[in-house]
Protein backbone atom coordinates (compact mmCIF):
# COMPACT_ATOMS: atom_id res chain seq x y z
CA UNK A 1 0.00 0.00 0.00
CA UNK A 2 1.39 3.38 -0.94
CA UNK A 3 0.93 6.36 1.37
CA UNK A 4 2.32 8.95 -1.02
CA UNK A 5 5.20 9.90 1.25
CA UNK A 6 8.05 8.80 -0.97
CA UNK A 7 8.91 6.64 -3.94
CA UNK A 8 8.08 2.97 -3.69
CA UNK A 9 11.17 0.95 -2.89
CA UNK A 10 13.17 3.96 -1.68
CA UNK A 11 16.14 2.93 0.46
CA UNK A 12 15.78 3.23 4.21
CA UNK A 13 17.59 6.19 5.78
CA UNK A 14 21.07 5.52 7.10
CA UNK A 15 21.13 4.92 10.85
CA UNK A 16 22.53 7.99 12.62
CA UNK A 17 23.93 6.01 15.57
CA UNK A 18 22.50 6.19 19.05
CA UNK A 19 19.02 7.46 19.88
CA UNK A 20 18.99 10.21 22.50
CA UNK A 21 15.75 10.61 24.48
CA UNK A 22 15.18 14.16 25.69
CA UNK A 23 12.01 15.40 27.36
CA UNK A 24 10.81 19.00 26.86
CA UNK A 25 7.97 21.14 28.16
CA UNK A 26 5.94 24.10 26.98
CA UNK A 27 5.38 25.95 30.25
CA UNK A 28 2.32 28.12 29.65
CA UNK A 29 1.60 31.06 31.96
CA UNK A 30 -1.82 32.53 32.80
CA UNK A 31 -1.46 34.98 29.86
CA UNK A 32 -0.97 32.07 27.41
CA UNK A 33 2.74 32.78 26.90
CA UNK A 34 5.32 30.00 26.55
CA UNK A 35 8.68 29.96 28.36
CA UNK A 36 11.76 29.66 26.15
CA UNK A 37 15.34 29.18 27.34
CA UNK A 38 18.35 30.37 25.38
CA UNK A 39 21.20 27.87 25.28
CA UNK A 40 24.24 29.38 27.03
CA UNK A 41 27.68 29.91 25.52
CA UNK A 42 29.86 26.81 25.61
CA UNK A 43 27.01 24.36 24.95
CA UNK A 44 26.19 22.89 21.57
CA UNK A 45 23.71 25.05 19.66
CA UNK A 46 24.59 28.01 21.94
CA UNK A 47 22.42 31.07 21.44
CA UNK A 48 19.42 29.13 20.12
CA UNK A 49 16.11 29.16 21.99
CA UNK A 50 14.46 25.94 23.16
CA UNK A 51 11.73 24.54 25.33
CA UNK A 52 13.05 23.70 28.83
CA UNK A 53 13.89 20.08 29.57
CA UNK A 54 16.73 17.66 29.30
CA UNK A 55 18.01 14.14 28.89
CA UNK A 56 16.02 11.21 30.19
CA UNK A 57 18.34 9.18 32.40
CA UNK A 58 18.31 5.34 32.41
CA UNK A 59 15.34 4.04 34.39
CA UNK A 60 13.58 7.42 34.25
CA UNK A 61 10.30 8.21 32.50
CA UNK A 62 10.07 11.34 30.33
CA UNK A 63 7.76 12.88 32.93
CA UNK A 64 10.14 12.14 35.82
CA UNK A 65 13.02 13.60 33.80
CA UNK A 66 11.05 16.82 33.23
CA UNK A 67 10.14 17.16 36.89
CA UNK A 68 13.83 16.73 37.81
CA UNK A 69 15.11 19.03 35.06
CA UNK A 70 12.63 21.80 35.90
CA UNK A 71 13.73 21.69 39.54
CA UNK A 72 17.44 21.71 38.61
CA UNK A 73 17.36 24.22 35.73
CA UNK A 74 14.54 26.58 36.72
CA UNK A 75 13.95 26.01 40.44
CA UNK A 76 10.26 25.13 40.00
CA UNK A 77 8.24 22.09 41.00
CA UNK A 78 5.50 20.41 39.03
CA UNK A 79 3.83 17.00 39.09
CA UNK A 80 3.21 14.14 36.69
CA UNK A 81 -0.52 14.96 36.66
CA UNK A 82 0.28 18.51 35.39
CA UNK A 83 2.25 17.29 32.34
CA UNK A 84 0.02 16.77 29.31
CA UNK A 85 1.64 15.00 26.32
CA UNK A 86 1.31 17.33 23.33
CA UNK A 87 3.53 16.11 20.46
CA UNK A 88 7.07 14.92 19.79
CA UNK A 89 10.07 15.64 17.62
CA UNK A 90 12.21 13.06 15.83
CA UNK A 91 15.34 14.56 14.26
CA UNK A 92 18.72 13.26 13.10
CA UNK A 93 21.73 15.28 14.13
CA UNK A 94 25.37 14.49 13.33
CA UNK A 95 26.15 11.28 15.24
CA UNK A 96 22.82 10.75 17.01
CA UNK A 97 19.06 10.79 16.56
CA UNK A 98 16.98 12.91 18.93
CA UNK A 99 13.58 11.72 20.09
CA UNK A 100 11.88 14.45 22.13
CA UNK A 101 8.38 14.28 23.59
CA UNK A 102 6.93 17.74 24.24
CA UNK A 103 4.56 18.15 27.16
CA UNK A 104 2.35 21.13 28.01
CA UNK A 105 2.27 22.36 31.61
CA UNK A 106 0.11 25.13 33.06
CA UNK A 107 0.64 24.44 36.79
CA UNK A 108 3.83 24.59 38.83
CA UNK A 109 5.11 26.02 42.10
CA UNK A 110 7.75 28.73 42.19
CA UNK A 111 8.98 31.32 39.73
CA UNK A 112 11.17 30.06 36.88
CA UNK A 113 14.69 31.39 37.38
CA UNK A 114 17.74 30.62 35.19
CA UNK A 115 20.05 28.36 37.22
CA UNK A 116 22.42 27.17 34.47
CA UNK A 117 23.48 30.35 32.69
CA UNK A 118 20.55 30.37 30.28
CA UNK A 119 18.37 33.38 29.45
CA UNK A 120 14.60 32.93 29.90
CA UNK A 121 11.85 34.68 27.97
CA UNK A 122 8.05 34.42 28.02
CA UNK A 123 6.85 34.47 24.40
CA UNK A 124 3.41 34.61 22.81
CA UNK A 125 2.73 31.54 20.65
CA UNK A 126 2.34 33.63 17.49
CA UNK A 127 5.85 35.07 18.08
CA UNK A 128 7.73 31.79 18.59
CA UNK A 129 9.14 31.92 15.04
CA UNK A 130 10.97 35.15 16.00
CA UNK A 131 13.36 33.09 18.17
CA UNK A 132 15.90 30.90 16.34
CA UNK A 133 15.59 27.31 17.57
CA UNK A 134 17.45 24.03 17.05
CA UNK A 135 16.18 22.10 14.00
CA UNK A 136 14.38 19.52 16.18
CA UNK A 137 12.32 22.23 17.95
CA UNK A 138 11.15 24.12 14.84
CA UNK A 139 8.45 21.59 13.74
CA UNK A 140 6.90 21.83 17.21
CA UNK A 141 6.03 25.52 16.81
CA UNK A 142 2.96 25.22 14.50
CA UNK A 143 1.53 22.41 16.62
CA UNK A 144 1.92 24.46 19.79
CA UNK A 145 0.55 27.60 18.10
CA UNK A 146 -2.54 25.70 16.89
CA UNK A 147 -3.07 24.15 20.31
CA UNK A 148 -2.89 27.48 22.12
Amino acid sequence: MSGGCGPEGAPAPVSPGRVLLVSAVALIDTDGRVLLAQRPAGKSLAGLWEFPGGKVEPGETPEAALIRELREELGIDTWHSCLAPLTFASHSYEGFHLLMPLFACRRWEGTPMPREGQVLKWVRAQNLRDYPMPPADEPLIPILRDWL
